[in-house]
């Protein structure tokens, strides 16, 4: 199954070196979830051949505008290219005035319906369940109501064993259950067990996408073992005085998260735009948590490798 993540935006309040403000395309078996949606995120899709018409469902973390100013753009376009099947916000509960006065005022009637879903900032909830993934929210630490997302897969059935069905003569009205877990049990009563005709399942893997807080180990447990951790890192560990007043973490502190957790990876995003280059951030990262990796634009990770 598919399910990897692709950069659109790294960068922190402002777009500069080339590099956009927060966004990030997920695949999960070829359906796409939008995370965050800065200005410039249409042009980036356009750009690294993200198909925006293949969004289902989009998650905003917080209402600084560099996480949201590019959405309304985006739904507006979807409008003219003619979408007519419904879009999922998952969002604070502001998001839906500020995008419905927009509407208002330039007199636009969406030709497809938005469902909104407010997060709650202040603890734990599922806010989505589908047959692929299981979607909770984070409750993070920053100056206004944030949270992050945590994306579970399910676990998969069973993968048969094709020839060993075939050579035993197992019809086929008995495959769903024998990837369910099933012993077969044959005419002449003889059970074969269900390890020797199916193999076991991936182990489910997860997506943690931690936005804009301060260091703080409130949501540690939530993401513990997770397989793909991306946490903002605005600032380098010698600017923690600056990061602390502006509710941010540094690259260093980033880096002890994915330790604490014990993550098998590390992303490292949400730059300041002090920072020409980023080859600092990472080396100081990587001086507590070695596999780390920068969130470069365009590039798409593959969760579990």
């Amino acid at each position: 199954m598919k399910f990897e993540v692709t950069i659109l935006g790294s960068s922190s309040a402002t777009p500069i070196f080339n590099r956009n403000p927060t966004s990030q395309a997920l695949n999960i078996n070829e359906r796409l979830y939008l995370i965050d949606c800065a200005e410039g995120t249409q042009q980036q899709m356009l750009r690294f051949g993200i198909k925006s018409s293949r969004i289902e469902y989009i998650f905003i973390s917080h209402l600084h505008g560099d996480h949201y100013l590019g959405l309304i753009g985006l739904l507006s376009s979807l409008h003219l290219n003619g979408r007519s099947k419904s879009i999922t916000v998952f969002a604070p509960p502001h998001l839906k005035d500020i995008i419905n006065l927009q509407l208002k005022y330039s007199e636009t009637t969406l030709q497809y319906p938005i469902h909104y879903i407010d997060t709650n900032p202040n603890k734990v909830e599922i806010i989505l369940s589908n047959q692929d993934v299981i979607v909770e929210s984070i409750p993070l630490d920053h100056r206004i109501d944030c949270t992050g997302f945590l994306f579970k897969q399910k676990k998969r059935n069973r993968k048969l064993l094709k020839e060993k069905l075939e050579e035993l003569k197992i019809p086929v009205e008995y495959y769903t259950a024998l990837k369910k877990g099933v012993n077969y049990t044959a005419n002449d009563g003889t059970v074969y067990k269900n390890d020797i005709l199916t193999l076991d399942p991936e182990e489910p893997k997860s997506y943690a996408f931690c936005s804009d807080t301060i260091y703080n180990e409130q949501y540690f447990d939530q993401i513990k073992s997770v397989t793909l951790l991306y946490h903002e890192s605005t600032f380098m560990h010698d600017m923690l005085d600056r990061a602390q007043t502006t509710f941010h973490t540094t690259s260093l502190q980033a880096a002890t998260v994915a330790l604490k957790v014990g993550a098998q990876k590390l992303l490292l995003g949400h730059f300041s735009a002090r920072y020409k280059t980023l080859n600092e951030l990472l080396d100081e990262a990587k001086t507590v948590f070695p596999n780390t990796e920068l969130a470069i634009e365009g590039k798409t990770f593959v969760i579990g490798e």
